[in-house]
């Protein structure tokens, strides 16, 4: 370090930089602490302080970027100080990379380093920097030694099956009766919040996370979904509205079955109270893992007969779309060949959707239901993926206490990877609804159809019947209407009906 001439102390223009890696309350205590040491030793030594820079909550062993430290970093490039004052070393870096380019920094700018609990740190000399080196290999295992008894107590919490704390799940989270304080970020002041029992189910969460596994199982999609909560004023638990990312997530988690995950892997049964069975959580999984699944479909369709009517015109294999090109007075079904224009959408989608429902509505309509499987075969498949996954953590102690070597492990693991891949698929089709179900033996057939979303009206549609338009006659019908309904036909997936609808 540099000698400071007597009398010329004054001169001497220093910054401060203080941190803290966690503020749990949001009240910036531990950082109003650390300025007042830092300012004390300024005005111990006679410094003029000319700028503070504070991050808080921000860990500098995270390796996040720290906007006040790179904004110190660029003002000492720029002359701005010659010294700097901080709390401790650790307070600066705990990343030897930090620490070699801040030694660079001082070197170049001649930057004296002050600190209130670890001295004066003189970067010029071979001895001075190995110190600074020790004090940043020293904080760097304190930082790490606390991530491993952070991860340890996490893992223990896991598999406890007990809550591991973070923002409140969607489905979970009753309040208690008991009250606790807490420091509004926002604001900074002291407020008391509901303590929350994590283990039981927020019924009307718990009830649209159960609704849209259905939807998906049912042939529906995310984004029925999302609208689905949307129209119910339902948002995420830090009140925004949930988009496709949020819904997928929400759908995907492995809590909504009562599975604990640590790490991303599952290692056992939660504490708390599942929303479905483990066999349709295995199933939404699986259909929205599907690398088949269009997850990018662009314009979402707005009839039902989009991309899903045929053009029934000789030799053409075409599907139809709705257009109002050409000067049509209304949306209407075409198909690229330009063939069949005419056919009104909405009376089209209105006759077919009449059609549907007046067979639904029959006494024979459970006919119509594919066979589901069995609950023993359910079972013994849940039965075998517990099984594979034990197998699996045997693998992996095995390997760890060295009684296998890696080749051994690795072609263990992929065999029993590949067999829970299987049973998964088996669960999922075991699980997956017939999109007839909501249907088949309602009370009023028209009412349930009528709430459906358009997706899972139209998986209705996939699973039971093709639809085909010909070009239709021209001028009145022999009914008085001018609509042809013979140009609307019609080919049953799963049964002929035993008689016509015309």
């Amino acid at each position: 370090m540099k000698p400071i001439r007597p009398g010329a102390d004054r001169l001497i223009r220093a910054v401060i930089y203080v941190r803290i890696s966690q503020d749990r309350t949001g009240a910036h205590l531990g950082v109003d602490r650390q300025l007042e040491d830092c300012k004390a030793l300024a005005e111990s030594r006679g410094w003029e302080v000319i700028e503070t820079y504070v991050d808080n909550d921000i860990s500098a062993y995270s390796g996040k970027r720290r906007p006040d430290y790179r904004r110190m970093l660029d003002d000492l490039e720029n002359g701005v100080a010659t010294v700097v004052i901080s709390w401790h070393t650790d307070r600066l870096h705990r990343s030897p990379t930090e620490l070699e380019e801040y030694i660079d920094l001082s070197q170049r700018r001649g930057i004296d380093t002050h600190t209130v609990q670890a001295g004066d740190l003189d970067l010029s000399t071979s001895s001075g920097r190995m110190t600074a080196r020790i004090h940043g290999a020293v904080a760097r295992h304190e930082s790490e030694h606390k991530a491993e008894r952070v991860a340890r107590a996490r893992l223990q919490k896991a598999k406890a099956g007990k809550w591991g704390g973070g923002i409140r799940p969607f489905g979970w989270g009753v309040p208690t009766g008991e009250m606790r304080k807490k420091v509004d970020r926002k604001s900074g002041e002291e407020v008391e919040v509901p303590v929350l029992d994590m283990n039981k189910l927020v019924p009307e969460e718990a009830a649209a996370i159960e609704v849209g596994i259905d939807m998906l199982l049912s042939g529906g999609s995310i984004a029925g979904w999302v609208r689905w909560l949307a129209d119910k004023g339902l948002n995420t638990t830090r009140g925004n509205p949930i988009g496709h990312t949020e819904g997928r997530e929400m759908l995907m988690r492995a809590r909504n079955a009562g599975i604990a995950i640590y790490k991303g892997e599952e290692i056992g049964p939660g504490g708390w109270e599942p929303i479905v069975p483990e066999e349709k959580h295995r199933a939404v999984v699986a259909v929205l893992l599907d690398p088949t699944r269009r997850t990018s479909p662009g314009a979402q369709p707005r009839w039902l007969g989009s991309m899903l009517y045929r053009c029934g015109r000789d030799e053409c294999t075409h599907y139809m779309y709705v257009t109002q090109a050409g000067g049509r007075r209304y949306p209407s079904y075409r198909c690229r060949t330009a063939h069949g224009g005419g056919r009104r959408a909405e009376r089209v989608d209105e006759y077919v959707q009449d059609t549907i429902i007046e067979r639904l509505t029959r006494p024979d309509a459970a006919d119509l239901l594919l066979p589901g499987p069995s609950d023993v075969n359910v079972a013994a498949l849940q039965v075998e993926s517990e099984q594979i996954r034990r197998r699996l953590t045997d693998l992996a102690a095995l390997f760890g206490s060295g009684q296998i070597d890696m080749q051994q492990f690795t072609e263990g693991s992929d065999v029993a990877r590949a067999q829970l891949e299987g049973v998964t698929r088996q669960m999922a089709r075991a699980a997956v609804k017939d999109p007839l179900v909501p249907l088949v033996g309602a009370k009023d057939v028209r009412k349930v159809w009528g709430a459906m979303p358009l997706d899972q009206k139209r998986a209705v549609l996939r699973a039971l019947i093709s639809v085909s338009l010909t070009p239709p006659k021209r001028g009145p019908m022999p009914d008085g209407g001018r609509f042809d309904y013979d140009a609307v036909k019609f080919e049953w997936l799963r049964s002929t009906p035993p008689h016509s609808f015309s």
